[in-house]
């Protein structure tokens, strides 16, 4: 088994709970946002639904420049609706898959490097930056946007066991 191939158990269940949170996104608020500095909904759900495409472009390149000096800046996919989202998220989330699953062990160990205006940001082994920005970096905004569903009123779905807002047996006071 290959260290792409040993990842795919992880990497299908965040992208099955990736997927439930998202099938939550409510088009009637995509422009709501918790605070002046805080992304809106929309750009909130348009970025996780095309985080697991970085797993296949960490895989594919040798690096990326996401604002290069002379050329124009990395543009993710426009989505505008939770229709949209998914779509991507899908499409993103079953191309990663199949490239963790046919990657070698020695282009998951090489150095893959992200760079702004041509300077760099980071150097890593590919699956230090499919693990730490692809990875976690999606764990991260999925609970932001958990957040946001509070403040929302949206249930927020159960991801490693029951949510408080799926399980009214659970004891009081306990949330997810």
């Amino acid at each position: 088994m290959t260290i792409g191939q040993s990842m795919l158990g992880e990497f299908d269940q965040e992208m099955q709970n990736t997927r439930k949170v998202l099938e939550r996104v409510p088009d009637e608020k995509w422009n709501w946002k918790p605070h002046d500095k805080s992304g809106t909904v929309g750009w909130l759900a348009g970025h996780i639904a095309t985080l697991p495409g970085w797993t296949t472009m960490t895989i594919n390149t040798e690096e990326l420049d996401y604002a290069p000096v002379n050329g124009p800046s990395y543009q993710p996919p426009k989505t505008e609706s939770r229709k949209d989202v998914l779509a991507v998220f899908d499409k993103e989330a079953a191309e990663a898959r199949a490239a963790l699953a046919a990657v070698s062990d020695q282009e998951m160990l090489k150095g893959w490097k992200l760079l702004a205006g041509g300077q760099e940001i980071f150097t890593m082994p590919r699956i230090a930056c499919i693990r730490g920005m692809v990875m976690n970096h999606l764990i991260h905004h999925r609970a932001q946007l958990g957040v946001y569903f509070r403040l929302l009123g949206i249930p927020v779905p159960g991801l490693y066991g029951p949510s408080a807002d799926e399980n009214q047996a659970t004891a009081a006071g306990t949330a997810n």
